[in-house]
């Protein structure tokens, strides 16, 4: 696992001259799309739920849609102190959210050791407060746990990669326990899949899936795996 993680990653380590801020946030999608997949549209029962920030999560968000077992993923904001945070104040670096995803899946399915390992495989955990050109707070890597046994599994599993040396340097994520989690503005959610010529979708968000796609093809939902 630590080599592959290492192989996955380093290509995705260099700089590009884009970052999530800077793309349109006037997204091409109609917000009255009705296949728009937001919390009040989405059935979450009999699911579990995680949550995480690795970036921009427009990106995020594309990696954990793909994966067996997963029935929705939500983009918004976590990790921080007020309500109802806005994209252009948590972007500009106004509050203390990080952009972050919850993740809606079928434990039968898919496990919560394996979101792990693919939320630390898509993104550096070893840098703070940035994801390559996306640079800020808002852009920290988080874990949140929401019982004693699944901080257990991200502390241990962190360990694991840090002992392995499947990074060059020591894992900044932070792990903290889930508090809230605010929904983005709706023309956030799918917007990978309804932004396919965003500049910052080009340049970095479909590089980072094809690798994704080509080195996950076991955890991937068959209408994913010829990507």
């Amino acid at each position: 696992m630590a080599n592959r993680l290492y192989s996955f990653l380093l290509p995705l380590l260099v700089l590009l001259n884009v970052s999530c801020s800077e793309a349109n946030s006037n997204a091409s999608g109609s917000e009255d799309d009705e296949s728009i997949q937001t919390l009040a549209n989405t059935d979450t029962t009999g699911l579990a739920v995680a949550t995480f920030s690795g970036g921009c999560f427009w990106c995020t968000e594309a990696f954990f849609e793909r994966l067996q077992g997963v029935k929705a993923v939500i983009s918004g904001y976590a990790g921080g102190t007020g309500k109802n945070p806005t994209y252009q104040q948590v972007s500009a670096g106004n509050t203390n959210y990080a952009e972050s995803v919850q993740v809606f899946y079928d434990p039968a399915q898919i496990t919560y050791q394996q979101l792990l390992e693919v939320f630390f495989a898509t993104h550096d955990p070893t840098t703070i407060d940035r994801q390559g050109n996306d640079i800020g707070h808002q852009y920290r890597s988080i874990v949140f746990y929401k019982t004693p046994e699944e901080r257990q599994v991200i502390e241990d599993y962190i360990k694991e990669l840090n002992e392995s040396g499947t990074f060059r340097n020591k894992i900044v994520t932070e792990v903290k326990p889930f508090d809230k989690f605010w929904e983005a503005e709706k023309y956030h959610q799918d917007y990978y899949r309804r932004n396919p010529d965003d500049p910052y979708v080009q340049a970095v968000a479909i590089p980072k899936v094809q690798k994704f796609v080509a080195h996950f093809g076991n955890l991937l939902k068959p209408e994913y795996r010829t990507e």
